[in-house]
């Protein structure tokens, strides 16, 4: 039976079976150009701390990482001394485990994480159905195979608006690319600073829960207009430094519309992934004293397979 496609969306573009979507534009050759935004050799952690932004006051059903102590041929594996395993041995060794929420800190999205009911079949009866009509969704392994790097392109929402919670539409959004010079093309990564992490960051991991809920910018995706650009970019992801990229909670839709309609856009039609609490304050900095928007981004997700989300530990060299 042939798969059916939800209107304005790519399925079948990339292939029948494709699970990266807008990766594929992250081509060797596009690697290649963004390979020549490193002048100086600089580089920047996008990361928080994974412990960060501390308890759950974001979301009640996230958590921070949960560290143990690996037990060792019955003691625990903090300066363990190797002596315990051959006699006259020198040398204390550690060992530990975390219980990780994917989610909870700096993350990327996998297409696995937000689909839709459609009837991808085209039997008549709507089913639960991923990125490209697959079940289950697409996971986190492709981008961590894929190597993922290409070209992330700044706009700095924070610089415009400061920490106003404030939804940014089409228009908006475009006066603030004029603005700063910030020109988009196929297969770019899409990066915007609002400034929330570097509000949790400066709460030292105790978020207070008006300025976690209350703060900095989002993408307005109630707009029509800003949904139909980011279909036309050609981007190949999209990351912030705040909670879901699109202003959250979302505005409230009628019947029959998404609860997160960029996530919905980009995670179940378009193929486009998501990255959320970036820290982007040092590298937009840089990159606004220096002139420029561009830089190289490194950002495998962990090899996770079967996970629909992962943290992330991204480099921006410059």
């Amino acid at each position: 039976m042939t798969k059916q496609r939800p209107p304005g969306s790519n399925w079948g573009d990339y292939g029948t079976d494709d699970r990266l979507g807008r990766l594929n534009e992250l081509t060797s050759e596009r690697v290649v150009r963004a390979a020549a935004e490193i002048r100086t050799g600089q580089r920047f952690c996008l990361s928080l701390p994974l412990d960060y932004p501390g308890g759950n006051v974001v979301f009640p059903f996230r958590h921070p990482p949960e560290r143990k102590i690996v037990e060792r041929t019955e003691f625990l594996a903090n300066d363990f001394p190797f002596s315990r395993q051959r006699a006259g041995a020198t040398g204390v060794v550690n060992d530990d485990l975390v219980t990780l929420w994917t989610q909870y800190s700096t993350q990327w999205d996998a297409l696995g994480h937000v689909g839709s009911q459609f009837d991808a079949n085209g039997d008549g009866e709507a089913e639960v159905v991923y990125y490209n009509g697959c079940y289950p969704g697409p996971d986190v392994d492709g981008m961590a195979t894929l190597g993922l790097q290409g070209r992330g392109i700044m706009v700095d929402l924070r610089r415009k608006f400061g920490d106003a919670k404030i939804a940014v539409d089409h228009a908006m959004l475009q006066d603030v690319m004029r603005e700063q010079n910030v020109v988009v093309e196929p297969g770019d990564v899409l990066t915007l600073r609002t400034g929330w992490t570097q509000l949790i960051a400066d709460m030292q991991g105790v978020p207070e829960k008006a300025v976690v809920h209350g703060s900095s910018a989002g993408l307005d995706s109630s707009d029509p207009k800003l949904l139909q650009w980011v279909a036309d970019s050609g981007i190949a992801a999209i990351v912030a430094d705040n909670v879901a990229v699109e202003l959250y909670p979302p505005k409230p839709g009628g019947d029959g519309t998404p609860y997160l309609p960029l996530h919905e856009l980009c995670l179940f039609k378009l193929g486009i992934n998501l990255g959320e609490m970036w820290y982007l304050t040092e590298l937009a900095d840089w990159l606004h004293a220096n002139g420029r928007t561009r830089y190289f981004l490194t950002a495998p997700p962990l090899r996770l397979r079967k996970h629909v989300g992962s943290p992330v530990t991204p480099i921006a060299t410059v």
